[in-house]
């Protein structure tokens, strides 16, 4: 009876609740742009992972930190190469800038330096300069760098990377909500009576989506994934909600003349349909918030906020909305577009048999191939139509591929660390190693020589060895080679010896993100199973639908694997648990429908009435959240996003189909153990 007196209380005061709302939702979108954005990675791996625990001693150890962009600039002599560092290095947010002159002595002729090390910094006329931009000034830095080195030069790295999804996280987001917005509204109108009602929609969940945004303020930064995805994903995961309560309300217009009491009814009548399915979407993205990596627990966070928020405006504010202007709904009024779906039932279940046996068949492919599907785990490789990929093919093709490694190990033990740097130069993927010991010289005492010539290679506590090498940031070679160094860093110093570089740090997301996997999956499966537990009230139910679902899941991720295709291991884990939440409420809707009937009618007749009387609410649904996924997928430059979007929108439309094709089948097949229960019960 709570939420009947509540409903009261809102429509009786309905002016004010519409007034706080929007100014909530004003005061909102003010406070967002107080939030900060964090594109860095790394900054998402937990504190005792051991990249994090070594680039935290070498920032305290060393002033200056390792390079993250190489700047290529071709047809240049070796003076003008000079000059470019020079002016390299003048550049605002620019640290340090490392070339061939920081190697050898210039003044001597180059042809009596080592080859291989020459070559690392020039060769054909071509300067490769090692630079280091400081954390939050990438676009600036890297705008000035474009500046200086015209179009026929070239920058890459990790510091170019973070710049351009900077410059392009706010305009896509821009422009997949300009594309999305319209083609949510046509879905809208097709599946209403009245052309103002999907504006009433899209204001409700709006208004939400704005104060989560607003909300974000007292978290004080949010990842750039949860940026680009969460307000989107917010609004295609609730829309379903704002539907449940119109709907309702449209029906009760029918039956009263009152529009207070037709609203009042609808509360009554759509809370708990609304109340289980947000719930079961709510408790599978907490899901998100066990993660280790960072990331996904700042998404899962921000998408709980999303669906708490969205329940409140629909249950509170949309009704408020409506009664104050339900005479524009009335205005607007038009026939029925679509034409009603008939006789799809009845071809449904003729297929039910056919469609058991190619699940059937399918499924133990679809299972192991999504567990054999090759990762991806940091952003991926810029398409080659942009700058940054066309110039990232542009210096490989000169210089090849280089990531830099770092490893800090105890000062003063010049014979181990001797050995160590031979054993570092004789791997195979390490192209050069400098330290203290191999380009000074292991008997020359630091205390002889001036800081500026140590300070690269020694602090108080450490010294710093780095690696040239010429693996690709991340994948079997480049994780087998840390596990190489590591290994021998482990074998000299033990625990002592810390390791750090883009590749290492993949490495590490790799490591935790796979321990994530299981953890999440899990905890998603268990959230949604006791959501639908509560809701039937049987077990039968709850594990059909997760077959149905979790199904639609493992075909989704499998494709790739047979596509053989990588996938961006962030966006598969945030799918995996997306999908499975945000989808089965298809599933519930399906089978509260499909109890009802079968109170009073034979299993095959509830089916097939069930199917007509909800296929197109379910597509409606499910081609909303369709859209989202693949106008991500389009608009984004960021590979993480555009996973996370093709995923999305290939999950919702397997989700639908699995909805119609197997859950009927599925139903029917359990229906005599729900059958002989419920006799049971009777009986006693």
């Amino acid at each position: 009876m709570r939420h009947i007196d509540l409903a009261k209380r809102i429509l009786d005061h309905k002016k004010f609740v519409v007034w706080a709302f929007i100014i909530v939702a004003i005061v909102s979108t003010i406070a967002q742009f107080a939030v900060s954005v964090n594109y860095n990675m790394m900054d998402y791996l937990p504190d005792d992972a051991p990249s994090m625990e070594a680039t935290d001693t070498m920032e305290s150890a060393f002033d200056e930190p390792t390079a993250n962009a190489r700047v290529m600039v071709e047809d240049v002599t070796i003076p003008e190469a000079e000059e470019y560092k020079e002016q390299l290095e003048a550049i605002d947010g620019v640290t340090n800038v490392d070339w061939l002159d920081d190697m050898i002595d210039l003044r001597t002729p180059i042809e009596m330096a080592d080859d291989s090390l020459v070559e690392q910094y020039y060769d054909d006329q071509a300067a490769l300069f090692q630079v280091t931009i400081a954390e939050g000034q990438e676009v600036e830095a890297t705008d000035a760098i474009y500046e200086l080195i015209g179009d026929e030069n070239a920058l890459d790295g990790e510091a170019a990377d973070t710049a351009t999804s900077q410059k392009m996280t706010g305009q896509e987001s821009m422009y997949a909500a300009a594309l999305l917005i319209p083609i949510i509204i046509i879905i809208l109108v097709l599946s209403t009576n009245s052309w103002a009602e999907p504006v009433f929609f899209l204001t409700a969940i709006g208004v939400s989506v704005l104060i989560n945004l607003g909300s974000n303020i007292f978290i004080g930064e949010i990842s750039f994934v949860t940026q680009s995805v969460a307000p989107i994903l917010q609004l295609a995961v609730s829309l379903d909600y704002a539907i449940f309560l119109l709907h309702s309300f449209s029906d009760y217009r029918k039956e009263t003349s009152s529009p207070y009491e037709a609203m009042r009814l609808a509360i009554k009548r759509s809370f708990p349909a609304i109340a289980a399915s947000a719930s079961t979407t709510f408790f599978g993205f907490i899901a998100l918030t066990f993660m280790n990596f960072g990331i996904g627990a700042d998404l899962g966070v921000n998408l709980v906020k999303g669906i708490l928020f969205s329940f409140i405006s629909v249950m509170v504010f949309l009704p408020a909305l409506t009664l104050l202007f339900y005479k524009w709904i009335d205005k607007t009024e038009h026939k029925p577009i679509v034409p009603a779906f008939r006789n799809v039932g009845r071809r449904v279940l003729r297929l039910r048999v056919p469609v058991l046996i190619l699940v059937l068949l399918l499924i133990v492919p679809a299972f192991l191939g999504q567990g054999q599907t090759s990762f991806i785990y940091g952003i991926g490789e810029q398409p080659d139509s942009s700058r940054l990929g066309s110039d990232q093919d542009q210096i490989e093709a000169q210089f090849g591929q280089n990531t830099p490694m770092v490893m800090l190990v105890p000062r003063g033990q010049v014979a181990l660390e001797e050995e160590l740097v031979h054993d570092l130069e004789q791997l195979d993927d390490v192209t050069n190693v400098q330290s203290y010991v191999n380009t000074i010289g292991p008997t020359i005492p630091p205390s002889y020589l001036e800081s500026e010539q140590t300070e690269t290679f020694l602090s108080d506590g450490y010294s710093r060895i780095t690696m040239q090498t010429d693996t690709p940031t991340e994948g079997e070679e480049a994780f087998q080679l840390v596990q190489d160094v590591r290994a021998l860093g482990d074998q000299y110093y033990g625990d002592d010896a810390q390791l750090l570089g883009e590749s290492v740090t993949l490495y590490d997301i790799k490591e935790t993100v796979e321990r994530d996997n299981t953890l999440v999956n899990w905890l998603t499966v268990l959230a949604v199973a006791v959501v639908l537990i509560v809701t039937f009230r049987n077990m039968v139910y709850p594990v059909v639908l997760l077959i149905t679902i979790q199904s639609a899941v493992w075909f989704n991720l499998s494709v790739p694997y047979f596509m053989d295709s990588e996938l961006v291991f962030v966006g598969y884990l945030i799918v995996s648990t997306v999908q499975l939440a945000a989808t089965v409420d298809y599933g519930i809707l399906f089978t509260e429908n499909y109890t009802r009937l079968r109170q009073s009618l034979p299993a095959k007749e509830a089916v097939i009435q069930t199917v007509d009387g909800k296929i197109f609410s379910i597509f409606i649904s499910a081609a909303i959240l369709s859209s989202v996924g693949y106008i991500l997928w389009i608009t984004s430059s960021n590979p993480i996003v555009g996973s996370v979007g093709l995923l999305l929108g290939r999950g919702a439309l397997l989700a639908f189909v699995s909805i119609v094709l197997l859950l009927p089948a599925l139903l029917l097949v359990t229906d005599r153990f729900v059958s002989n229960k419920k006799k049971k019960e009777v009986s006693q």
